[in-house]
């Protein structure tokens, strides 16, 4: 176990080197986790589907149909799933990389290697669910007889921004279960309580101007906005300053995240 804890603890340099080193552990326990989840499932990769269907026709009904919010002259349904793609990607991604290095105890307390893959390879695992949902958003688009809109062409950028922003509360939060078990209960909270404060059902615009900024405190804010307006023509104008707000917020919790897992990572053999 101390020989564990001398390996966590090594230089900087080294941790970096070894993660390149560990690649292909990398890939292995991405797949693995993707075979898991759907491993003996009735609907299978389909569920990738139709888990964010039945929330867009949910919130489509209540906010649309019943709450009468405004959506800009885009249809309800193409503004929900819009904001849903990059909230559910990053929903994904805490949820799975949050109980990720408790779930391989066994593996952290026997062996050395940057523990930091953990983390970092369930969340590619949210990324392929990401992808196969976004061919139902193409889809929507062809229902409607709609095409997206030139700046079409800085959307990875923003899914790159809600990798960095998945990763960063991800690692923070797979860090903190090692050590307060709590966080099990707190992180569906988190999921299901966000869903409500993030503008997936409603345009970001519809916040009060004195509260733009603060709104925009949470990163996800910036990641649906950046979405919305790579995809729909009728999407209001990147609010700037939110977006880099945001921005920063969402560096902040990568670097930082980082930091403290690479300070604590020295002990999970011990707590795990």
């Amino acid at each position: 176990m101390s020989r564990l804890r001398i390996q966590a603890g090594q230089s900087n340099q080294q941790y970096w080197r070894d993660l390149w080193l560990y690649r292909e552990l990398f890939v292995f326990l991405a797949w693995r986790d993707f075979l898991v989840r759907y491993k003996q499932t009735v609907v299978g990769v389909a569920w990738s589907l139709l888990k964010p269907l039945l929330t867009m026709l949910v919130l489509t009904v209540v906010f649309g149909s019943l709450g009468k919010l405004p959506s800009g002259g885009i249809p309800y349904p193409l503004l929900v799933f819009s904001g849903l793609l990059p909230w559910q990607f990053f929903a994904n991604a805490l949820s799975e990389s949050g109980a990720s290095l408790v779930s391989n105890s066994n593996l952290i307390s026997k062996v050395y290697f940057p523990r930091l893959i953990i983390p970092v390879s369930s969340i590619l695992t949210s990324l392929v669910d990401f992808a196969i949902s976004s061919l139902f958003l193409t889809l929507l688009f062809a229902y409607y007889h709609l095409l997206p809109p030139p700046q079409v062409v800085f959307l990875p950028a923003f899914i790159l921004l809600a990798l960095t922003t998945s990763l960063g509360v991800g690692i923070w939060i797979s860090a903190l279960m090692v050590e307060f078990r709590d966080f099990r209960n707190i992180v569906p909270f988190i999921v299901q309580f966000g869903l409500y404060l993030s503008p997936v059902a409603f345009q970001s615009s519809l916040v009060p101007p004195q509260w733009r900024l603060l709104y925009s405190l949470n990163p996800i804010v910036g990641v649906i906005d950046g979405f919305r307006f790579c995809l729909l023509s009728a999407s209001p104008p990147l609010f700037w300053p939110g977006l880099a707000l945001s921005t920063v917020t969402s560096l902040a919790l990568l670097f930082s995240g980082i930091a403290y897992f690479r300070k604590t990572e020295r002990s999970f053999a011990d707590l795990i």
